[in-house]
């Protein structure tokens, strides 16, 4: 069967974005011009491993080709605005798109005992903004304002993967949704991102080493196992019942922790694939015994590991990190019940990098959002 394509005008009609395309779409695109399939094969790579920036970039295809594509089609790319590093090595990018909006994504590396690179995740952006407005997120307070395509998902992790190339002398090793966004709220860009990442003619990166996060959007959750996605599953929780959640996450008015639950499990029984919740741990609010208790409890609705997280101090956020006496108490509990759980510690906090801290600031406007 093939996907539809993005618009049901013709092509003579409409100039396309490529990178608005799956490779797919991209492939039936190329079918109604009557170019071959071959020729949209060499354009996919063009596009998303060797960086082309536009037509003329393509060598090897016919000028009259390249001619005939311009006619049709054009590449919209992002480009790199500012660069921030941290003190301890995180590197904080922040993208300008076609309309004048803005995305930041994150680089978090991980070193050898000898400096040299290990692990280099990607933190990136689906969405400008995000409409769940959850409490301790910064981008939550910016509002939703509309969804990135797959090329301008995908730019984001080709342009720090040359960095790290450039830099560390080796490609990415790992790439997080968990940048601004929701990006099951933007299902299909997302998906049509990773799978452009894993594609051996784009970056070709395990989708074993692919993890989008969502705030439990669960139909969304059930289609990922319906579609038999091999990346993994993280589910923002950071709070282990109802009457917590909806004081810190508005979507859990809708979609409260049973329907969770019931996706979740629907989730296991299609793919037998494990999930980690992720857990940002806040200063007596869901830092107690009772809390842990209630998260090994939710732990155990399926195969999955429990990521506690530093939060990182948002201005105009009431909720604070947890103190270190109160994160070693939790964890001690979370041990006694038996839950598989690690702590992840604060990264790039001083370039406002960190977990919930990624926003636009200067200037911008209010977008939608949930939260009353």
């Amino acid at each position: 069967m093939r996907e539809t394509m993005i618009s049901t005008e013709t092509v003579s009609d409409k100039k396309y974005d490529l990178k608005s395309l799956s490779k797919a779409q991209l492939v039936q695109l190329c079918d109604e011009l009557g170019i071959e399939k071959f020729r949209s094969k060499q354009i996919f790579q063009w596009l998303y491993q060797k960086g082309a920036q536009s037509f003329d970039e393509m060598t090897n295809l016919s000028k009259d080709l390249r001619e005939r594509l311009a006619s049709v089609a054009f590449i919209r790319n992002i480009s790199l605005a500012q660069k921030q590093v941290s003190k301890d090595g995180t590197t904080k990018f922040l993208f300008n798109l076609f309309d004048n909006r803005q995305v930041e994504a994150v680089l978090i590396p991980e070193f050898f005992p000898d400096g040299v690179a290990d692990r280099l995740t990607v933190c990136v952006s689906s969405q400008v903004g995000c409409v769940f407005g959850c409490a301790f997120c910064a981008t939550g307070k910016m509002g939703f304002f509309r969804n990135l395509t797959p090329g301008e998902i995908v730019d984001q992790i080709t342009t720090i993967n040359t960095y790290c190339l450039e830099i560390h002398g080796k490609k990415i090793t790992n790439v997080v949704y968990m940048g601004m966004g929701e990006p099951l709220h933007n299902y299909q860009s997302v998906i049509h991102s990773t799978d452009i990442l894993s594609d051996k003619l784009g970056i070709e990166l395990s989708q074993k080493r692919i993890t989008v996060s969502t705030v439990g959007l669960a139909k969304q959750i059930k289609q990922i196992a319906e579609d038999e996605h091999q990346f993994n599953l993280a589910i923002s929780l950071h709070a282990p019942s109802d009457e917590k959640r909806d004081k810190i996450m508005p979507i859990n008015s809708s979609m409260n922790l049973a329907s969770l639950k019931e996706a979740l499990q629907y989730y296991y029984t299609k793919t037998s694939k494990s999930v980690t919740f992720e857990y940002l741990l806040f200063d007596e609010f869901n830092d107690c015994d009772e809390d842990a208790k209630n998260l090994a409890t939710i732990s155990k609705w399926l195969p999955s590991k429990v990521n506690i997280i530093m939060y990182n101090n948002v201005l105009g956020v009431e909720l604070q990190r947890a103190r270190e006496d109160r994160l070693n108490k939790f964890m001690r509990a979370l041990t006694k019940h038996n839950v598989r759980a690690t702590v992840r510690r604060s990264r790039g906090d001083d370039i406002d990098a960190g977990c919930g801290q990624l926003a636009i600031r200067e200037g911008q406007p209010q977008g939608k959002t949930i939260a009353k």
